[in-house]
């Protein structure tokens, strides 16, 4: 279910990369995007452990195939479809956007392979940071401004984020959580081919009633068990996204039923 960026050494969505300059920027502003064009045809964006309790509510969230999983949000079921924003990139409905949406253009990037340090880069095919007229000042002075201050406080979040949700991960691998998703819905009637969605990980719930006693007390007052439920509680969206296709008639472009 999970898509690579169309270039792999660009994290998804971003089409270029460039580091923010007192110097070179000294008048550039940042605006609103009136859309979000880069959302339009995918189907399943990366989250945060942080977000889980309130993207549950609106998205099927599973993990990511392979040996290093991420958390998803699913905002379509199949490749190339994303039933929560028109053609245009607009949102249809009032729902919580993931982080990793909000964050962009912006993110926090190392520079140099033998330093740790990040610096804050942006995407300059983004549109929304230029010689505009109208906007924030993203340097007063020569300084970073409040905005600017604002935007890498919030990546910084970001990434601290990022570290608690790979330390999760760990934890639901350590114990073996994890295993192969899949899902079968039958669209209408029932009379024709279900639709078999693999390729995502998700938590197995037999492994899960195992486990012993210390170890689901240990889940449970770390705050990992209350994340599990909501991914687990997550997935019975999955037919409600399905029918969110099937309604917009975005499964024409799907034209027999995949195995994902």
């Amino acid at each position: 279910m999970a898509t690579a960026p169309a270039n792999p050494n660009l994290p998804l969505f971003y089409q270029d990369l460039a580091p923010l300059s007192s110097v070179d920027h000294a008048d550039f502003r940042v605006r609103m995007m009136d859309n979000a064009n880069f959302l339009v045809g995918q189907h399943a964006v990366p989250l945060t452990t942080d977000e889980f309790t309130q993207a549950c509510r609106f998205y099927p969230i599973v993990f990511s195939a392979g040996d290093n999983p991420v958390p998803l949000a699913l905002m379509g079921l199949n490749e190339g479809i994303n039933t929560f924003v028109d053609d245009e990139g607009k949102l249809l409905n009032p729902v919580y956007v993931p982080a990793y949406i909000r964050r962009y253009p912006f993110l926090l990037a190392r520079l140099r392979p033998d330093s740790d340090e990040l610096s804050l880069c942006f995407d300059p095919t983004s549109g929304a940071i230029g010689k505009f007229d109208e906007g924030d000042l993203l340097f007063e002075d020569g300084k970073p401004s409040e905005a600017t201050n604002g935007i890498l406080e919030f990546c910084k979040n970001f990434e601290e984020a990022g570290q608690r949700t790979g330390m999760f991960v760990e934890e639901l691998k350590k114990a073996d959580l994890l295993m192969d998703g899949e899902v079968s819905i039958t669209p209408g009637d029932g009379g024709q081919q279900p639709y078999i969605y693999r390729g995502f990980q998700m938590v197995d719930e037999t492994k899960l009633r195992d486990l012993r006693g210390d170890v689901l007390r240990k889940m449970m007052q770390s705050g990992m068990l209350g994340l599990i439920f909501a991914h687990l509680f997550s997935l019975q969206l999955m037919r409600e996204v399905f029918a969110e296709q099937v309604k917009s008639g975005k499964m024409q472009l799907v034209t027999e039923a995949p195995t994902v």
